[in-house]
């Protein structure tokens, strides 16, 4: 159906987000003691942060929580309306409770507080009522009132609930600040993110190796290394001495320099148009460090050398692109 008054539509958008963007800027003023208390509290936490709210602040807590297990602080959602029924069995005395309501007098809360303060677990809440009830049982209140919701009927929750989301990523990243939180630490817990592929594999998880590297002695003809380059489709061969020891490499770009000489490829040996040595990671190497040097030295292919100086794999950049490294 189409909308008649456009600009009464775009206005209106224009307002929600001036309206939330506000909510958001009053926090700063909030970062205080209590705040720091809030953030000593689960760094002293020995089980998980247990994420409680209902409605709407149970959407955010559920992110919140989310946010929080993957930044380095052990937390889950727990339902509050399910906690009176069962669910309360889930939390134990080291853990934190992170409680979320607007009201601060949300029945299904409310209703399990003497539990939670009975099993003696510290308790956080986010509350927009300072004077609340669950303000006043919490260890620690932090405020996430808002002057107005961005309803244009002031009723659904939509500035609060954006004020709290991110009062709650300040909590989870002081928190990771805090704890020496590493890339490689959310890599761990991310590792089928891009992020994750990026620093937990290895050039050793990745490479070619055994009868997959294509070889060939350095005292065959050129037309041999050829032929092996095409055997294994990586567009280039390793070359060996004698005596078995790798000696360097020839790739598509010393077979265009070689045809651009009009070199024989019957005649001219494999030692005299290959690159000796080449360019070389460990295996233990981070994927990642193979994807930098690549792009330094503009290559295709890295041949990978162990710590005895041996040749033990090949890694293309397809290899990269296949794993979501590059």
């Amino acid at each position: 159906m189409p909308i008649k008054d456009q600009d009464r539509i775009k206005s209106l958008a224009r307002n929600v987000l001036e309206t939330e963007a506000r909510a958001v800027t009053v926090l700063m003023d909030r970062i205080d003691d209590k705040f720091v208390r809030a953030c000593e509290i689960c760094l002293e936490c020995r089980g998980r942060i247990v994420v409680i709210g209902m409605g709407k602040s149970g959407h955010i807590g559920s992110k919140i929580a989310a946010t929080l297990a993957s930044t380095g602080s052990p937390a889950f959602f727990v339902h509050p309306g399910e906690a009176s029924h069962g669910d309360l069995g889930m939390i134990t005395g080291p853990d934190v409770v992170l409680a979320i309501s607007n009201s601060g007098e949300t029945t299904e809360l409310i209703t399990i507080l003497p539990m939670i303060k009975r099993l003696g677990v510290k308790l956080i809440s986010m509350t927009g009522k300072p004077t609340s009830t669950l303000s006043k049982v919490a260890d620690v209140n932090l405020d996430v009132s808002v002057a107005e919701e961005a309803c244009p009927l002031n009723l659904a929750p939509t500035a609060s609930t954006t004020a709290t989301l991110a009062l709650g990523d300040a909590l989870a990243v002081a928190l990771l600040e805090a704890r020496g939180f590493t890339e490689e630490d959310f890599a761990r817990s991310h590792p089928s993110g891009s992020l994750g592929r990026r620093l937990l594999l290895h050039v050793g998880d990745l490479m070619h190796s055994g009868d997959q590297v294509p070889r060939i002695q350095a005292n065959k003809p050129l037309s041999e290394g050829l032929l092996e380059m095409s055997r294994k489709g990586l567009g280039m061969t390793t070359v060996f001495g004698e005596d078995n020891h790798f000696e360097g490499v020839f790739t598509d770009g010393d077979l265009r320099r070689a045809i651009d000489d009009s070199l024989d490829l019957r005649t001219t040996l494999m030692r005299d148009v290959m690159t000796p040595r080449g360019h070389t990671i460990a295996p233990e190497l981070l994927a990642a460090e193979a994807v930098r040097m690549m792009q330094t030295h503009k290559i295709t292919s890295l041949l990978v050398i162990d710590e005895s100086d041996e040749l033990v794999g090949v890694l293309h950049i397809h290899d990269l692109l296949r794993a979501g490294v590059m």
